[in-house]
């Protein structure tokens, strides 16, 4: 067995998993298998990897247990390159990078698509996986969210295609941030642009066509 089969392996899951039990409160702890079901059950419909999905999800908020200044220390003692904004006035945007890259030390047979997914569910990017799109998706719609408009983004599931799914994910994101007037990660219009981009060039719209006031 390769280092990568034995980290998607039952028993690493179920290990890491009492680890996770440790390190997050009860809420975070629940959220974050809900995550894992979730990207499981996405990976079986869009055709990605179902074990690494399911690991992925798991662990994407392994250092959500870290407090402000911590998570700030943790960023500059691994090497995190993110830029100033988010490490002086959004510090728990770092909590995706700093546990990929924790992770990578901690547990090196965690596959990279794995570290990859986690390293992006906060900030989202312009160069996503397959894999990369699930495990945001799954953080956003898992079973235990209950925000208004959940259920029209878990009906969508399946019925349009990944990417599409991601935007009106990632749209709602936006929208909520911005209605309840919190800053945004500095990459974020162009995430946003570049994933409409190729929305337009798979429905034939030409860019010129989305014109401004």
């Amino acid at each position: 067995m390769s280092a990568a089969d034995d980290a998607l392996a039952d028993a690493f899951f179920e290990a890491r998993k009492a680890d996770l039990e440790q390190r997050l409160k009860p809420k975070r702890f629940r959220h974050s298998l809900g995550v894992s079901q979730t990207a499981e059950a996405l990976a079986r419909t869009y055709g990605a990897d179902v074990a690494t999905a399911r690991l992925a999800g798991l662990l994407h908020d392994w250092d959500k247990c870290l407090d402000d200044q911590a998570i700030r220390d943790r960023a500059c003692d691994l090497g995190a390159d993110v830029p100033d904004l988010v490490l002086q006035a959004m510090p728990q945007l770092l909590h995706g990078p700093t546990a990929a890259r924790a992770l990578a030390r901690e547990f090196p047979q965690i596959p990279p698509e794995a570290l990859s997914a986690i390293e992006k569910h906060t900030a989202a990017s312009v160069d996503m996986s397959g894999l990369d799109l699930i495990v945001y998706v799954a953080d956003v719609i898992e079973p235990n969210r209950s925000f208004d408009g959940v259920d029209k983004l878990r009906r969508a599931v399946g019925r349009v295609g990944l990417e599409d799914l991601f935007l009106l994910v990632f749209q709602h994101s936006l929208e909520n941030l911005v209605a309840t007037g919190k800053r945004l990660h500095p990459d974020t219009v162009n995430v946003w642009n570049h994933y409409v981009e190729r929305k337009l060039k798979r429905e034939g719209t030409p860019s010129g066509a989305t014109k401004g006031r």
